[in-house]
């Protein structure tokens, strides 16, 4: 079983209580699944953030947070005068709204060393990025950070991509999606959300979805649509699974990244396609039970 890098921005998060108080912590998409991954794989396989922090104090803690959550913090850069990107959730009737605060977030020179990229990604590793962990990157660096990845996938590594779809992180739809179709190229396993995709590409169905990503050269890919079924394909077997239950959420933070999490642990360790997006259906439905992005004792919670 291969190491798993996931790949990414960490950012300050502030997440909602009661009475205007609001609730300090670490989080973003990438180091989400991390988080769940890491629960669920065995202690020998390592799971390794990779991102760029600053050398300020909220920068040492968060590469703390990171480290007491047993996944590895040394493949982060430290950037002298930089530092993390900052987001607020406000909350309502369990769905969230975000407010960002990124401009001089660290973790857009991310990609610029090209020796580290090299050094950090290719070996003996399972990598995760997301449509994020591009977008927030600087334009010139996006096309390095992708050969990389290509690199690694060449090479018989699982590279695996979910596109999470953020338009205000883009200039334009199109740049969105002619670079996140350059991702789906390097990737050999795909695990997009609907409705953002249909949108995007002008899809009507997940079979549509699925199609244009193992056109591109995925082998595997599971088109999440939150608590309804999820279609599961390797371009041969296709098999449709949903949640054993219906869950009214808390928070619906975090869920596609506990699923994410879930899922990429279940298959590293060797479950089946259609095992795996059960067990990532269960992760994600206790998640929804809770506040905030990474829920204490997940673990003990799915059984």
């Amino acid at each position: 079983m291969s190491n798993l890098v996931s790949i990414g921005e960490c950012m300050i998060e502030m997440s909602a209580l009661e009475n205007g108080l609001y609730k300090k912590g670490y989080a973003g998409d990438s180091l989400n699944m991390a988080y769940y991954a890491r629960a669920f794989l065995p202690q020998n396989v390592d799971v390794d953030y990779f991102t760029a922090l600053g050398d300020d104090g909220e920068s040492e803690a968060l590469a703390k947070s990171i480290e007491a959550h047993g996944i590895g913090a040394d493949l982060i850069c430290k950037l002298p005068g930089k530092a993390p990107g900052l987001y607020l959730i406000s909350l309502e009737d369990g769905e969230r709204t975000f407010s960002y605060w990124r401009s001089t977030s660290a973790a857009k020179e991310m990609a610029r060393d090209l020796t580290h990229l090299e050094r950090s990604f290719l070996g003996d590793k399972s990598l995760f990025f997301s449509g994020i962990s591009l977008a927030i990157l600087e334009p010139d660096t996006r096309a390095q950070f992708l050969d990389i990845l290509a690199k690694a996938k060449a090479a018989g590594q699982q590279v695996i991509f979910d596109s999470n779809l953020r338009p205000a992180l883009w200039k334009n739809r199109q740049e969105m999606a002619d670079w996140a179709a350059k991702a789906s190229e390097v990737s050999t396993m795909a695990l997009p959300t609907v409705p953002d995709e249909y949108v995007l590409f002008d899809e009507k169905s997940s079979e549509q979805v699925a199609e244009r990503y193992l056109r591109a050269g995925c082998r595997e890919v599971v088109v999440k649509a939150g608590p309804a079924d999820a279609l599961v394909t390797n371009g041969t077997d296709k098999e449709w699974i949903g949640p054993a239950e219906a869950l009214k959420p808390v928070d619906t933070t975090g869920a596609g990244d506990s699923f994410n999490g879930g899922y990429i642990a279940a298959r590293l360790d060797g479950q089946s396609m259609a095992d795996a997006a059960r067990f990532a259906h269960k992760v994600a439905g206790q998640v929804i039970q809770h506040r905030g992005a990474l829920v204490p004792d997940i673990q003990q919670l799915v059984r």
